[in-house]
C-alpha cells in the first residue's frame, strides 16, 4: 500500500493534476466526505488528509509515505524538528504565493527600520520570520500567532505580520499594505526516504509523473 498524505484546499485540488498524470484518482470529495483516509481507483494507493503542518511530520516517522506541503511548512519543520529521513525530490510548482510583511496602511515601516525601532512581529512562521529579520539586522519581538494575523497590526498587538499572500486582496481589506518579500513559496513533493527505497518500484513511477507533469 503506497499512503499520500495532503491537506485539504488548496494544495489537494492542485495535486489532483498531478495525481491522474499518474494515473491515480482519488474516488471521494474530502469536502462532502468526512472520511479521512481516500481511496483512488488503485487498490495500492490511497490518500490521508492531514493538517498541512503535520505532513512532514507524518510522512518522516512513516504514516505516510510520500506528501505534499508548501515550501514555508518545511522551513518551519526543519527548523523545529530537522529532517532526517525527508527527501525533497520535486519542487511541484502548485499552490504558489509569497511570504512578505505587512503593516498598517499608516505604519511608517521603512522609518521605523531606519531608525533601529524593535518591531513587534505576529506571524505563524517564526523560523522564517527570525532568520529574515536577523539577516536585515533589524531587532524584532515575534509574536506566535495561527490565524488572523491581519488583526495584530489592527488591534495593535503588533507593528508587522510575516504571513503567506496570494492575491493581496486580504490585506487592502484590511487596510494593510506590504512592504516587504522576503521569499517566493509553492509546494514540494516529500518522500520518506527509508520507504524510497524499500517501496522504489511502486514510488518510482509515481515521482517521475509528477515531475512530467509539473514540467
Amino acid at each position: 500500500m503506497i499512503t499520500l498524505a495532503l491537506s485539504k484546499g488548496r494544495i489537494f485540488e492542485e495535486t489532483l493534476p498531478l495525481l491522474l498524470a499518474a494515473g491515480i484518482e482519488v474516488l471521494e470529495d474530502p469536502e462532502k466526505s468526512r472520511k479521512l483516509i481516500l481511496p483512488t481507483n488503485r487498490p495500492d494507493v490511497q490518500v490521508v488528509l492531514v493538517r498541512a503542518s503535520d505532513v512532514p511530520t507524518y510522512v518522516e516517522y512513516g504514516g505516510a509515505d510520500m506528501g505534499v506541503c508548501g515550501k514555508d511548512t518545511l522551513i518551519e519543520h526543519q527548523a523545529e524538528w530537522g529532517s532526517q529521513g525527508l527527501y525533497q525530490p520535486l519542487d511541484l510548482k502548485i499552490a504558489k504565493c509569497r511570504m512578505s510583511v505587512a503593516v498598517r496602511a499608516d505604519f511608517d515601516y521603512a522609518s521605523a527600520v531606519r531608525k533601529g525601532a524593535r518591531l513587534a512581529v505576529a506571524t505563524k512562521y517564526t523560523a522564517i520570520a527570525r532568520e529574515f529579520f536577523a539577516a536585515k539586522g533589524v531587532h524584532v519581538d515575534l509574536i506566535k500567532l495561527y490565524g488572523s494575523m491581519e488583526l495584530a497590526p489592527l488591534t495593535g498587538l503588533a507593528d508587522a505580520i510575516v504571513d503567506l499572500v496570494s492575491t493581496g486582496n486580504t490585506l487592502k481589506a484590511n487596510h494593510l499594505v506590504e512592504v516587504e518579500h522576503i521569499m517566493d513559496i509553492s509546494s514540494r513533493l516529500v518522500v520518506n526516504q527509508a520507504v524510497l527505497k524499500v517501496k522504489q518500484r511502486a514510488l518510482r513511477p509515481i515521482i517521475d509523473a509528477f515531475a512530467q507533469a509539473a514540467g
